[in-house]
């Protein structure tokens, strides 16, 4: 009998523990970050993520120099930009229609030197996805399709950045 109690004990100690990390384990299936990495030099592959944004249907919006304010702090860094693009109408139109979207519009791909290579970063639309979108099919379907294409079009930018030689 006693050994049946522990049995049990054991079982409900490892339910409360999968119930209990659950939502973390939700929550790490959803990659944060999207990379690449490019061979080429650094103008080079900055001339090609712009062609490839644009390709994908995107208008750039700015190009941020970080390499100076990081230099300016004292930091000693190579190359360093933030690309922020967008299509015009979503831009506008989602704030209006989804406000807690507003800190991620327009979207964006990091792109520095290091060394002999270049890096793209950008936040992974999906991972931003998992916070806002609780049922993808009601109504959060169009916002759950509008993540979905975002984070299929940055990782096929990236690819096809990382890709070309």
């Amino acid at each position: 009998m006693k050994m049946k109690n522990v049995f049990y004990r054991l079982l409900l100690n490892s339910f409360v523990v999968v119930f209990m990390l659950s939502p973390l384990t939700l929550q790490a299936e959803h990659q944060q970050i999207i990379m690449g990495r490019s061979s080429e030099a650094f103008p080079e592959t900055m001339s090609i993520l712009q062609e490839e944004i644009k390709k994908a249907g995107y208008t750039i919006s700015i190009v941020q120099r970080v390499d100076i304010g990081l230099t300016g702090m004292g930091f000693k860094t190579d190359k360093y930009r933030v690309v922020f693009f967008g299509k015009s109408e979503e831009i506008e139109q989602l704030p209006k229609k989804y406000p807690e979207l507003t800190p991620y519009l327009p979207l964006a791909i990091s792109i520095f030197a290091e060394e002999e290579e270049t890096i793209l970063t950008a936040m992974s639309p999906g991972f931003i996805e998992y916070s806002y979108v609780k049922n993808p099919d009601s109504s959060d379907a169009e916002l759950h399709a509008i993540f979905q294409r975002w984070q299929k079009d940055i990782e096929s930018i990236i690819k096809n950045v990382e890709h070309l030689e």
